[in-house]
């Protein structure tokens, strides 16, 4: 039951995230002026405590579009978006910042990133040991 709720989740959001802006896109394509064509940046990111996705119950679910512009219900779209297009989407390549120091305390945190990143599918996963641990990763992009 877990991972159906997870999937339903995951495809209402995915869905919501792609298709909400190419919506705007058909709207704005009607009007006077030509309208740019991009490719879709659109992510569903979840967090929930436990060793993996399919043990941890989601707890916190956001949206984070990046094309044509930053939005979403991710709190700091727009600095999200800027970290991810400085790492070309590869969400592996977002390493610990310096300075940040976290206990030791073993209370894992799984997040998973489901969706498009220009164009191309993205399915991610990875558990951090703590919350301040996963927080630490990039400058906000797990900061949910």
């Amino acid at each position: 039951m877990r991972n159906t709720a997870r999937w339903a989740i995951t495809l209402g959001l995915t869905a919501a995230a792609v298709c909400a802006p190419l919506s705007g896109a058909a709207t704005a394509a009607t009007g006077t002026g030509p309208s740019a064509l991009y490719a879709p940046s659109a992510l569903v990111f979840t967090v929930g405590h436990g060793e993996s996705a399919m043990s941890a119950t989601p707890e916190r679910a956001v949206t984070l579009t990046c094309a044509p512009r930053p939005s979403g219900t991710h709190p700091a779209a727009a600095s999200a978006c800027a970290e991810l297009n400085g790492v070309s989407g590869n969400l592996s390549a977002l390493t610990m910042r310096q300075g940040v120091f976290c206990t030791k305390e073993y209370d894992p945190v799984v997040v998973t990133v489901d969706g498009v990143w220009q164009g191309q599918r993205v399915s991610y996963e990875r558990t951090f040991g703590n919350e301040c641990v996963m927080n630490a990763h990039g400058s906000g992009v797990f900061a949910f």
